[in-house]
C-alpha cells in the first residue's frame, strides 16, 4: 500500500492509498479517531476498515489529520479536521474522476468528522459510522442525513455512551429516503478489544448488502 502525501490546507497531509483497479471505481476514504487520545491512520480499525473496501475494489484512501504523523499544522477541534478530509477527498476524486460511487467511514471522532463531509458532499452515498461520540458532539447538522448507512456501537462503551448513540439513530430514523442500520457488538468496549471479528462482520454483512446491487 504505497505511502501518499497530498496537499491539505495546512500543508501536506499523509495517506495510504490503494488505486482503484479500474477506472471507474468507487472511492472509499476513512478517517481515524481523535489524534489527542492516540489516534492514527494506523489504528487498528481503520486498517481493517481500508482492508476491506481495498478487497473489494475499491480506490481507498486512509490518512493522517493535520498534526499527527507527517501531516503538517496543528490540532484544530474539528474544524480543520474536517478541512483535511475535504482536501483529501478532493485528492482521490482527482485520481478517480469518474467514480461512481463516494463511502466514508469513521472512527469515534472520525465518524463525526465523515458525518459532516457527508452534509456537503452529495456524491457520499453510504457511509459507516463506529463509535459516533453523539455525548461529546452536536450532531444536530445532520438535518437532514443526505444518505444511508450503518452506525455501530459497542454495547460496553465506556466513552460513547449507548444511549446517545441510541438516539441519534431514532433521530435520523425519522427522516425519509434513507435507511440507517444499527448494531451493537455485544460486550464491546469503545475500541472494540476483543469483538474485532464481530465488528468486521457487522461492517462486511452491510456492505454485501449495499453493494450486491453495484456489481
Amino acid at each position: 500500500m504505497p505511502e501518499v502525501i497530498f496537499p491539505g490546507p495546512e500543508g501536506r497531509l499523509e495517506g495510504r492509498f490503494n488505486p482503484g483497479p479500474r477506472p471507474r471505481a468507487p472511492v472509499a476514504m476513512i478517517l481515524h479517531p481523535h489524534p489527542q487520545a492516540g489516534g492514527t491512520m494506523n489504528n487498528r480499525i481503520v486498517q481493517a476498515l481500508y482492508q476491506t473496501f481495498v478487497r473489494r475494489g475499491f480506490a481507498t484512501l486512509r490518512f493522517n489529520f493535520r498534526g499527527v504523523g507527517k501531516s503538517q499544522g496543528a490540532f484544530d477541534n474539528g474544524v480543520g479536521e474536517l478541512s483535511d478530509a475535504a482536501s483529501a477527498l478532493d485528492w482521490v476524486q482527482s485520481i478517480h474522476p469518474e467514480a461512481q460511487t463516494t463511502w466514508i467511514a469513521g472512527v469515534s471522532f472520525g465518524a463525526w468528522i465523515g458525518m459532516q463531509l457527508l452534509m456537503r458532499r452529495p456524491e457520499i452515498k453510504g457511509f459507516i459510522s463506529i463509535a459516533p461520540p453523539a455525548n461529546m458532539y452536536d450532531f444536530t447538522f445532520l438535518a437532514p442525513c443526505p444518505s444511508s448507512g450503518i452506525i455501530i456501537q459497542g454495547e460496553a462503551d465506556e466513552v460513547v455512551t449507548p444511549s446517545a448513540v441510541q438516539k441519534l439513530v431514532d433521530k435520523l430514523r425519522t427522516q425519509r429516503h434513507i435507511t440507517i442500520h444499527h448494531d451493537t457488538i455485544p460486550g464491546a468496549n469503545h475500541f472494540f478489544e476483543h469483538e474485532m471479528p464481530q465488528l468486521m462482520k457487522s461492517v462486511d454483512d452491510y456492505l454485501d448488502m449495499r453493494l450486491a446491487g453495484d456489481r
